[in-house]
């Protein structure tokens, strides 16, 4: 191995880069951060509504789904940052931690230490929160949380007719003592810039900190059961080895962690054998378990006299926002909504609603030739899981991708309850005064049947992939609560893929939170006397 180091993080995300930051406050531990892409210095990530410009550009992995069986065959793109930050520096900036129920669903069902009463001081180390200072809220973290200073006024009036159509409060607070209700939500931007997890953890550097960007993991090196290193390429196809003296932590993402540990030898060995992969432990959850929010929107032309952010490319705004870091282009476009219950008698909201003073349709890539506004429903409650595999021996190949969303007719019917209860939002006072025309779906899809096909025909999701390595037993899971690998010594991973089942809400912050617990698993366990990890089915010598 040509370089020696005390710990290698893959993957400069969310989980990466707060990883990697607090392992790094140890000066006498050596700690490399690998990151396949490059730079987030970009316009088009710093200013905050041009988040959707990075698709499909060098900034994005730009996966695509295999054809989805229940969605018509469609195919459904899958965004995930390319860069520094990872999809911290990609996202919509929402801040939101989900419901207290998911972490205690988690602790109840075998992940012990992951209930919320745990992992709240999780979130308040890392949170510096400009506008609350509470016990649900931390004010020296390093992680900026604020409010858009000039939210556009339809905004304000789908707020408003939410909480009036709905019966809902208007929340100050989606993190704090309740989930439930509508109002602005809060942002990872600090003076109207967007804030990744590179901006929290990365921006002082230390000198025990060496970042390699353009650089990408082939393979998690293992010796005897251990995780001694990992294989990469950089950008003019050289290869070497890495060596890590002590741990090797995965943060690559719901998508790439898997796909990295397949390609290591760890995973379900029969699809291992099948692509050209020797399986070295067989870890049949590998991949398995993945979890997103289906999301529709709901479009509607603006009555005479709103605009909207329809001309937020005007040339003026441009200047605005450079000059004084305020104006359209630091909205996140979803700039307020909040959480709803298609039931009441459900535990905790099944739903998040979005409300954008834009046409937002098709990831940002379709227009409206007029101003328009955007009701979109993100299911945060579903129940199918998906799968992610490996196709070959290649690690530059991207592995196939299969969400299996809306798989229940359970599910469909909260769907397209959610649907009938957005209309109504749209139909009551205030917003009925901003709103026009429908645009989508359209006045002629009325019935649940004929709503349920445009759901299928339509229905995208949220940007939140999680749980494909997640927390469990061998049997059902990729790692232990301490989220170290099963079967593997020196082997953890630190990023959305570990959560048992998707949280309520918008997957960032949890990220973070996972990134942080990962540094405190860490050091405690270089605290304490060795033990011997249980190995897990090993297949190599097969």
């Amino acid at each position: 191995m040509s370089k020696r180091y005390d710990y290698i993080v893959v993957g400069a995300g969310s989980g990466g880069c707060a990883v990697a930051a607090r392992l790094s406050e140890d000066r006498s531990m050596r700690v490399l951060l690998i990151e396949a892409g490059g730079s987030n210095r970009k316009l088009e990530v710093k200013a905050p509504l041009a988040f959707a410009k990075q698709f499909h550009t060098k900034l994005d992995w730009d996966y695509w789904t295999e054809p989805e069986s229940s969605l018509n065959g469609r195919r459904i793109f899958s965004p995930r940052g390319k860069m520094l930050g990872g999809c911290s520096s990609m996202n919509a900036m929402i801040y939101i931690r989900g419901n207290r129920l998911d972490y205690d669903t988690w602790a109840a069902n075998g992940a012990e230490g992951w209930s919320y009463d745990d992992v709240l001081p999780y979130f308040t180390r890392a949170e510096r929160n400009e506008h609350i200072h509470d016990e649900y809220h931390g004010s020296a973290g390093p992680l900026n949380v604020t409010r858009i200073r000039d939210i556009d006024p339809v905004s304000s009036a789908l707020v408003d007719a939410a909480a009036n159509a709905l019966h809902v409060p208007v929340n100050d607070d989606f993190n704090g003592s309740s989930q439930d209700g509508v109002g602005q939500f809060q942002v990872t931007q600090r003076r109207g810039i967007r804030f990744s997890a590179r901006e929290a953890y990365l921006r002082s550097r230390r000198r025990n900190l060496t970042i390699r960007t353009n650089t990408l993991v082939r393979k998690i090196v293992l010796d005897d059961g251990r995780a001694t290193g990992v294989e990469v390429t950089d950008r003019k196809g050289n290869v070497e080895r890495i060596s890590a003296a002590r741990e090797v932590i995965l943060a690559a993402g719901a998508f790439n962690t898997p796909a990295l540990l397949q390609h290591s030898g760890i995973g379900p060995a029969d699809h291992l054998r099948s692509v050209g992969v020797a399986p070295i432990v067989d870890l049949p959850a590998v991949g398995e378990h993945l979890m997103e929010h289906p999301l529709v929107y709901l479009t509607y032309e603006l009555r005479e006299g709103q605009i909207g952010l329809f001309d937020a490319e005007d040339a003026r705004h441009l200047k605005n926002w450079l000059l004084r870091r305020r104006g359209k282009l630091a909205s996140n476009v979803a700039e307020a909504g909040g959480h709803v219950r298609t039931d009441s008698s459900l535990a905790a909201p099944n739903f998040q609603v979005l409300f954008a003073p834009a046409f937002f349709y098709n990831h940002g890539a379709m227009a409206w030739d007029v101003p328009a506004a955007t009701i979109a429903m993100s299911y945060i409650a579903p129940h199918s899981r998906g799968r992610v595999r490996i196709r070959s021996s290649d690690p530059t190949r991207k592995p196939t991708v299969t969400y299996n969303m809306l798989a229940t007719d359970s599910e469909m019917e909260e769907m397209v309850e959610a649907v009938e209860l957005a209309r109504r939002v749209a139909a009551a006072s205030p917003a009925h005064k901003v709103l026009g025309a429908e645009i989508t779906p359209g006045v002629e899809v009325q019935s649940r049947a004929d709503i349920a096909a445009w759901i299928r025909s339509s229905v995208e999701h949220t940007y939140h992939p999680s749980c494909s390595a997640r927390i469990g037993s061998p049997a059902d899971g990729v790692v232990d609560p301490q989220l170290r690998v099963h079967g593997v010594a020196n082997l953890r991973i630190a990023d959305a893929s570990v959560m048992p089942t998707i949280i309520r809400g918008n997957t960032n912050a949890t990220a973070i939170m996972i990134g942080e617990r990962c540094a405190d698993f860490v050091r405690a366990d270089r605290a304490a006397p060795p033990t011997t990890v249980g190995r897990v089915s090993e297949v190599g010598a097969r």
